[in-house]
């Protein structure tokens, strides 16, 4: 966690010795980025886990969203007998979690029963690319700005409703509008306010465009302790609207209007500060330089990484905010990639992830990128200027389809994440398509129901 932020064992074996604490979450993100874990007494988990672990079925890593069991991992099957994996907990994520009474979490690394770490877990592949990362002298800092939608209806109510006719937050436009967030700045502060108990170091809410649409930010941090902390936040807002009889979405295209975005900042730091920004053009090293055009290299290959469901491609809509060109800029937000900040502050932003995205899948793919443009130290073309939806330039793959044909022909997913990984997240997108295939949806109910 940011900000210096030490929970520590010994306070939490005081808290439960005293009462104050009696349940302790541990948690992981599975491939959807949901946590998923058990709650545990406070005595149990300081007896048993603290120091050794706990167990979750495999099955875990090779569901649907539905939770469905489908075939075609080789992790986990009906064959293998769906046995368990290991939490480990990473007791350096441990926190309180201020919107459950007497609660606190720990955030686990998968491993098998040999210790052998479970390839395909998110933090893992993450894990991989930082250590990649720290051999050669360097690390990433990260930040996600997630966007949400709020609804004053409850998640059992739109449930019931087949998610129809709901009544969002605000009624109009509210981006930056001081007016339009104090509508709901009771959710939004306790929001704010209960993260920054939980570790994490909030900067500013503000409005969106779409109606109800609203964005919490946070201080960026390292890579992996950024995606914790977004894992842990887009649970718990969600926890919380809920307790306050509301609903929030981070869907990427919850409706016709704008959708939700999770834009990713990125820098690298080496032993002596940011390396990104040099004397170079725009104010970048040549390490920058390259870094950037590895970003635009593996932007094809790697959006599976960044926009992983059938619903991430709805919001790819020109004149969106959600920029599909392969082009970078300064601080133009029609491309891809923005070039923003100044010195030491210069990072980039990747503008495609969407707000489904899962936080280590998405960062690891920018690390792996960036990593391989400096390696192989590619040419950075020129800026685009001006709008980049009508540069003509080569697009992102605009549906899951495109995404997952060019994710399983790309040498270098193979190469830097591994066949395995690779092939488990072609998987994912295959059993997405498989489920979006075989759905009717209201929009062929209501063209053909009478018409047709």
């Amino acid at each position: 966690m940011s900000g210096g932020w030490a929970y520590g064992v010994d306070r939490l074996r005081g808290q439960v010795e005293a009462g104050d604490i009696d349940t302790v979450l541990i948690a992981f993100t599975d491939m959807q980025g949901r946590l998923q874990g058990k709650r545990l007494s406070g005595r149990y988990f300081l007896e048993e886990v603290a120091d050794r672990h706990a167990e979750g079925c495999n099955y875990l890593l090779a569901v649907d969203v539905d939770m469905n069991t489908v075939d075609g991992y080789a992790m986990s099957s009906w064959d293998q007998g769906y046995g368990d994996f290991v939490m480990v907990s990473d007791m350096a994520t441990l926190r309180p979690v201020p919107w459950n009474a007497g609660t606190a979490m720990v955030l686990a690394d998968l491993t098998w029963a040999d210790g052998t770490p479970v390839a395909a877990s998110p933090r893992q592949i993450l894990r991989r690319q930082t250590d990649r990362l720290a051999e050669a002298g360097r690390r990433a800092m990260v930040g996600t700005e997630l966007e949400f939608v709020v609804y004053r209806d409850t998640y059992e109510e739109a449930w019931n409703r087949g998610y129809r006719d709901l009544t969002p937050a605000n009624q109009y436009n509210v981006d930056y509008s001081v007016l339009g967030t104090a509508r709901v700045e009771p959710l939004l502060r306790r929001i704010r306010n209960e993260m920054t108990a939980a570790g994490m170091y909030v900067e500013s809410a503000k409005g969106e465009c779409n109606l109800g649409q609203h964005e919490i930010a946070f201080r960026y941090d390292e890579a992996v302790r950024t995606c914790d902390n977004h894992s842990v936040y887009k649970n718990g807002a969600k926890e919380i609207a809920a307790q306050e009889g509301m609903s929030l979405t981070f869907m990427a295209k919850p409706n016709a209007r704008e959708g939700n975005s999770c834009h990713i900042h990125m820098s690298l730091h080496g032993a002596a500060g940011p390396v990104l920004s040099g004397d170079g053009p725009y104010g970048l090293s040549k390490t920058g330089e390259h870094f950037i055009a590895g970003q635009l290299a593996a932007l094809r290959e790697f959006t599976l990484l960044y926009a992983p469901n059938v619903n991430s491609y709805k919001r790819f809509q020109p004149g969106s905010f959600a920029p599909t060109a392969v082009q970078w800029g300064v601080d133009n937000r029609t491309c891809a990639l923005r070039l923003v900040g100044h010195g030491p502050s210069l990072r980039v932003e990747n503008r495609v992830p969407g707000g489904d995205v899962n936080p280590y899948l998405a960062v690891a793919g920018m690390i792996a990128a960036g990593q391989y443009g400096i390696d192989n130290e590619l040419p950075l073309p020129a800026p685009q200027t001006g709008n980049a939806y009508a540069s003509g330039a080569e697009t992102v793959p605009t549906t899951l389809r495109d995404a997952l044909d060019l994710w399983e022909k790309s040498e270098l997913a193979r190469e830097v994440f591994g066949e395995d990984v690779q092939a488990h997240y072609a998987n994912a997108a295959r059993v997405e398509l498989a489920a979006y295939d075989a759905a009717v949806t209201d929009w062929e109910l209501f063209r053909g129901f009478e018409r047709m």
